[in-house]
């Protein structure tokens, strides 16, 4: 069977046009502001960028088309999403960035017709932006999703949310909330979540505090945000009670790959501006790009990125498949996050002390690669899972 892994006209047409509008609109904000999206305006930046995009005919590429999306499948996402990811600021651009773009995705899969109009509509269009409330304070939901502490109990007429996130990106700003919160079991039980969908404005939800982190190209920051008896109606719960974690899965492993996806072109920036240094550079009788330990820093990055295109590619098509891709998601996920932490970290090396400066980009690059290995799950956390089902495969292999 012949495996195509070329791209159609129309996807690589749309890569070209990104790709320009990249280098045109977004990368001289980027650099002027030094990549920190609050100084550069926030959601006014934001709002302003969607517009050129859409007039360039690249906003939301991901988004249903009936949304006003391109509705381009996960395969043909990847070259979109990493010319978009050239800049830290692209993915804002083209409203393909975390956690919007995985919201879209999971509502436009499981919510009700309602709630895609109140919810969806407004989110694909980037009239708003949205939370995924999930991960805690210890002993609370973290990388373990068994944890989940806040609760949701039923009242009449809905739910009653109690309980406090942490880590929840674009959270100061966000319109509404998709909430996951414990409705049966007690906290280290397996399943027993729900989602729930909740506007900002409602009474009991406070955005608390912005946790600082090395990134700065997430737009609303990455808060702590408190639930105080929220109430939720029936009709905004998102999926069946009880089933959250399944539900959430349906998000999960497209988004991990998004991810690999926008930061790879991060990864590949970083990559080009060292090469270009090296390559002009002179020193020791010569350029750099001609000494053996330069060499081999370009050529560890060119397999690195390879790689994980090569893997992300593997997971992108399982997924477009139907299939539920646990495997090849956490180990594109995985290899990717580290990859790209390599390839940035050998870039700042090659160009010396430039690459510590801040002349050249390359080190907030790397602040901004280095939370990949623990967003979407720490690479430790993937690795138990790979080695797990490995291993389960096997006990079923014998016992047959």
């Amino acid at each position: 069977m012949a495996v195509d892994l070329s791209y159609g006209a129309e996807v690589q047409d749309l890569v070209a046009r990104t790709t320009a509008f990249i280098a045109d609109e977004v990368l001289p904000v980027e650099m002027q502001f030094a990549g920190d999206i609050t100084a550069a305006g926030g959601d006014d930046l934001r709002r302003e960028l969607n517009a050129k995009a859409r007039a360039a005919g690249i906003f939301a590429p991901h988004a249903p088309v009936e949304f006003g999306g391109l509705g381009l499948n996960m395969s043909d996402r990847a070259p979109v999403f990493e010319a978009a990811g050239a800049s830290t600021f692209g993915p804002i651009a083209l409203h393909v960035g975390a956690p919007d773009e995985g919201n879209i995705h999971m509502l436009a899969h499981i919510a009700t017709v309602e709630q895609k109009e109140k919810y969806l509509a407004p989110l694909a269009s980037g009239e708003v932006r949205s939370a995924f409330a999930m991960t805690e304070p210890a002993p609370g939901a973290g990388a373990d999703p068994n944890g989940l502490s806040t609760t949701a109990e039923k009242v009449d007429g809905g739910w009653k949310i109690n309980g406090l996130k942490r880590f929840i990106t674009g959270a100061e700003g966000a319109a509404f909330f998709i909430i996951m919160a414990r409705t049966v079991g007690q906290r280290g039980d397996r399943g027993g979540a729900t989602m729930f969908l909740a506007p900002a404005q409602t009474p009991g939800i406070s955005v608390d505090r912005h946790i600082h982190t090395t990134d700065k190209a997430m737009i609303g920051g990455h808060c702590e945000v408190s639930f105080t008896d929220v109430f939720v109606p029936d009709n905004d719960v998102l999926g069946a009670p009880h089933e959250g974690y399944r539900y959430a899965q349906v998000r999960l492993g497209p988004a991990r790959m998004t991810h690999v996806m926008r930061w790879m072109g991060s990864a590949v920036r970083a990559h080009r501006i060292a090469v270009d240094y090296v390559e002009q550079r002179e020193g020791f009788g010569g350029r750099l790009a001609d000494l053996g330990m330069i060499q081999q820093m370009i050529a560890d990055n060119e397999i690195d990125l390879a790689a994980s295109r090569a893997l992300l590619v593997r997971a992108c098509y399982e997924l477009d498949q139907g299939e539920h891709a646990s495997d090849s998601t956490s180990i594109a996920k995985t290899f990717g996050a580290e990859a790209f932490s390599r390839v940035a970290d050998r870039a700042m090396q090659m160009c010396g002390g430039l690459g510590v400066s801040e002349d050249l980009p390359l080190a907030r690059l790397a602040n901004e690669l280095r939370p990949f290995r623990i967003y979407d799950g720490p690479s430790e956390v993937h690795r138990w899972a790979i080695a797990k089902r490995a291993v389960g495969r096997v006990r079923k292999a014998r016992e047959a």
